[in-house]
């Protein structure tokens, strides 16, 4: 075997078709019919013209062809789990999938192919994809007797993970593509058209489909998401993203002020700027942006990595996209507390199109555990970003993500955790059970040693004082007025309309006929991308209800306050 071929090979870059599907009797070396040619990660083309050829066709002076996309065949079915940034991933997808002849469907039978969108952050969110697939099992064994093929693929952050195992188990699924691999996804379906498995995992240094617009699949259009960057760098201890979705990289300003643009253009009335860690964005398109210094750590915290200088920061993207249309709500998610500096926080309080809710991840309350998690701060200097915070944007409502159970946490530490919910008094919060994961440093070097009956007990714990906090947290809006976007009727009431304030918790209010703000004297009926001035009436841990005043508009209300 040639050098070269042995390293990638070793690396994990180079396999044959039997490895990806090994079959009784056959060795391991790829096994390619008349008039095909082996291609990495288990899959056989048809040949193409070989350099002969090619030379031959230059030197009679022809035109080199373009490669066109594959064709698409059949209806797409598109199911997503876990996270938004998944979402925003069925979308890229779609919109891959649609420029090379795919049609969506949005019933499971009508469907020629199944994609599921996955998620690898928790045990949980991957068993859910197991049960899944042992439905998928019955509906394709019922296709094939009935001689309509269904191809069924894993997309996402679980198809990098578990790659072989997805392949292997059953040889249900056909193709497995990783995050960085959408493109590929019509080559994919074609092989798996053949009756082969195909599988493109490898994670990319550069991709961020700057240039593809995705296809918004949020109902209503009110709002929508717009991914910035993608991968981490952080490295905390108990985290799959850097090895599920790859190092750091932020896309082109350019492309980003072009995609709000058109959902501006659109009507949408909210976008949410999606990445692992959307506040480290560092966009090194243009050479020009390349000599800009690092900007300074929040205090107190610090990095596994060296500071990186150059680049366009995220001070200046929040400050590009917020003046694009005063109507439209912004928001950002998910941070990470160390990339606040006073640029960013002065920046949300003078824009009134850039909303006053801040996620400030703190995943435990004890700095002996925070140090085990290699989160680059302590107790003590998360608070104190948390007091700056609200010095600086007065009225911030907070959210964070909280993890029970940890490698080694203490019943001390616990207590640490639920007294700093108490403490800093969250409006909305995400808390889960520890479940260790594969690759992760904590997998290597830590004991998940937290039983799991004291992890459960701990989580309820959790949960309880977060509600008991955030209804406290709430409950000092009574009375007050609330600027809500609506997004449409309650889930449990036609009679109501549901939206969300700029703290983004949930508010419900009749819907009932109001004055319009603009001075127009025929009453109106609230309609979804309208904004609403509602007067709370009561609240619990996660909703506000009160009653309508009037219709009115973000510039107008900001102005009035």
């Amino acid at each position: 075997m040639l050098p070269w071929r042995r390293a990638l090979r070793a690396a994990g870059l180079l396999r044959s078709a039997a490895a990806a599907d090994p079959r009784p009797g056959t060795s391991r070396r790829t096994r390619c019919g008349p008039g095909e040619r082996p291609v990495g990660r288990g899959v056989a083309l048809p040949a193409g013209p070989d350099l002969r050829q090619f030379l031959r066709g230059a030197a009679a002076g022809e035109p080199r062809p373009e490669p066109g996309p594959v064709p698409g065949t059949g209806k797409v079915y598109l199911e997503t789990y876990g996270c938004q940034m998944n979402v925003n991933d069925t979308e890229i997808a779609w919109a891959i999938l649609q420029k090379n002849g795919y049609a969506r469907t949005k019933e499971l039978d009508e469907a020629d192919v199944i994609l599921l969108v996955t998620c690898s952050v928790r045990e949980k969110a991957e068993q859910a994809i197991w049960n899944r697939l042992r439905h998928l099992k019955a509906l394709k064994a019922r296709r094939q007797q009935a001689r309509l093929p269904l191809r069924i693929g894993i997309l996402g952050c679980m198809a990098e993970r578990l790659k072989e195992e997805i392949l292997h188990r059953e040889k249900l699924v056909d193709i497995v593509a990783g995050p960085d691999a959408y493109r590929d996804l019509p080559r994919l379906l074609a092989v798996a058209e053949s009756g082969q498995q195909a599988a493109n995992v490898l994670l990319s240094l550069d991709e961020t489909y700057a240039d593809i617009l995705p296809v918004q699949t949020s109902a209503g259009g009110t709002t929508a998401f717009v991914s910035i960057m993608r991968g981490c760098d952080n490295m905390c201890s108990y985290c799959i993203v850097p090895f599920t979705r790859g190092r750091e990289r932020s896309r082109p300003i350019a492309s980003i002020l072009q995609e709000v643009q058109m959902l501006s253009d659109q009507g949408v009335k909210e976008v949410t700027l999606l990445g692992q860690n959307v506040n480290s964005f560092r966009d090194m398109s243009e050479v020009q942006f390349q000599s800009a210094a690092a900007p300074v750590l929040s205090r107190g915290f610090s990095t596994v990595y060296k500071a990186k200088p150059g680049g366009l920061r995220f001070a200046h993207l929040l400050d590009q996209v917020s003046r694009i249309d005063p109507e439209m709500r912004i928001r950002f998610t998910s941070p990470h507390p160390k990339d606040f500096p006073d640029e960013v926080l002065q920046l949300i309080q003078e824009r009134h199109n850039i909303c006053k809710q801040l996620h400030l991840p703190a995943q435990s309350g004890s700095t002996r555990v925070l140090e085990a998690m290699r989160r680059g701060y302590t107790r003590e200097a998360y608070l104190e970003l948390v007091h700056h915070v609200r010095e600086s944007i007065p009225g911030v409502r907070l959210s964070s993500d909280f993890i029970a159970g940890f490698c080694g946490e203490t019943e001390d530490d616990h207590q640490q955790t639920l007294s700093l919910l108490r403490e800093v008094r969250y409006n909305v919060g995400f808390l889960f059970a520890y479940s260790m994961r594969q690759k992760t440093r904590a997998y290597h070097r830590l004991q998940d040693d937290v039983p799991a009956d004291i992890k459960k007990r701990r989580l309820e714990e959790l949960i309880t004082v977060f509600r008991e906090e955030a209804a406290r947290a709430n409950e000092a809006m009574v009375g007050q007025s609330q600027l809500v976007l609506v997004e449409g009727p309650s889930k449990r009431s036609a009679s109501e309309l549901c939206g969300r304030n700029d703290g983004n918790i949930k508010v419900i209010f009749p819907d009932a006929e109001i004055e319009d703000a603009a001075g127009c004297k025929a009453l109106v009926r609230a309609q979804p991308g309208d904004y609403v001035l509602v007067k709370v009436t009561s609240a619990s841990s996660q909703t506000l209800k009160g009653v309508p005043l009037c219709r009115t508009s973000l510039s107008r209300s900001a102005a009035c306050h």
